[in-house]
């Protein structure tokens, strides 16, 4: 997974390198003098401090790329809370194969099989210790499986504030050239701090947006995934409830056809099993 986010990073760092030099090579005459200079204006606006920003920002952009799509790849359901894991344990659970479950979880790198773990292990406890297991070890898994994402939320946040200190150093060139060539300064030389600035702030929102957005997808991807996983994991250990196996098809119900119990609750009067109505005494005579 981690192969295949690092040869997307590096496809789309040369994709960026590669486009504006091949359209500056394809057109021909003005048309290439004009991709040059946008080429210029987006990754060389001039300034050297500019140029830093820009290509610092271009690649916290292909990292935060990168970043992204590997979080994606490792938090998924088929790594998170697999349903063969629920299906092994299940069945050895059903089989009272409780040593194999519990290597079988041990074993098991999914978040499923951790928080099965540390269930099964508090077993001789009793089914509240096996409980209480689950919603520690499910707080421990979901605070360390959030703590990578936090990545993203830095980038998102760090790089508008990297762009804006550019805008800033590029108003202040701007200003300076004004200063010195006394209110009347040479419109290319104004035009280049004005540039720097307008261009920093620009790659600061290109790394920043995809950033924010792809930290909420895989923030609530999570949130999704470690609740379904411990809906899974307390059904698992459902069975270790007392009194807790599953009810049968017909929901404990009686079925069609049969007759309340005598006694039981709903019989008619005088039914089988009803105790007699006391017969009164005769008055005494006088």
């Amino acid at each position: 997974m981690r192969r295949i986010a690092l040869h997307l990073t590096l496809g789309l760092f040369f994709l960026l390198l590669a486009t504006p030099l091949a359209m500056a090579q394809t057109e021909a005459g003005g048309s290439e003098t004009q991709q040059q200079s946008l080429f210029q204006m987006f990754f060389l606006p001039g300034d050297p401090v500019g140029i830093g920003i820009v290509w610092f920002l271009l690649l916290l952009s292909i990292v935060n790329f990168g970043f992204s799509v590997m979080m994606l790849i490792k938090y998924r359901k088929v790594t998170m809370t697999p349903e063969l894991t629920y299906a092994e344990i299940e069945m050895m659970l059903e089989e009272k194969k409780y040593r194999d479950a519990i290597d079988f979880a041990a074993n098991d790198p999914s978040y499923l099989g951790k928080l099965v773990d540390s269930a099964l292990n508090e077993a001789s406890n009793g089914y509240a210790a096996m409980e209480r297991a689950i919603e520690e070890a499910g707080d421990a898994e979901t605070a360390r499986l959030l703590r990578p994402v936090e990545f993203l939320n830095v980038i998102g946040n760090v790089s508008p504030m990297i762009g804006l200190f550019g805008t800033v150093y590029g108003m202040i060139v701007a200003f300076r050239d004004l200063v010195a060539a006394g209110g009347k300064p040479d419109p290319a030389k104004l035009a280049g701090g004005i540039s720097t600035a307008l261009v920093t702030t620009l790659w600061g929102l290109v790394v920043a947006i995809p950033a924010l957005t792809f930290y909420a997808i895989v923030r609530n991807k999570i949130d999704a995934l470690t609740a379904e996983g411990m809906i899974m994991a307390e059904e698992l250990i459902r069975p270790f409830k007392p009194g807790g196996k599953k009810p049968g098809p017909d929901g404990g119900k009686p079925a069609p056809g049969k007759a309340p119990k005598p006694g039981a609750p709903g019989g008619k009067p005088g039914a089988p099993g009803t105790p007699p109505r006391p017969t009164p005494k005769p008055a005494p005579s006088r």
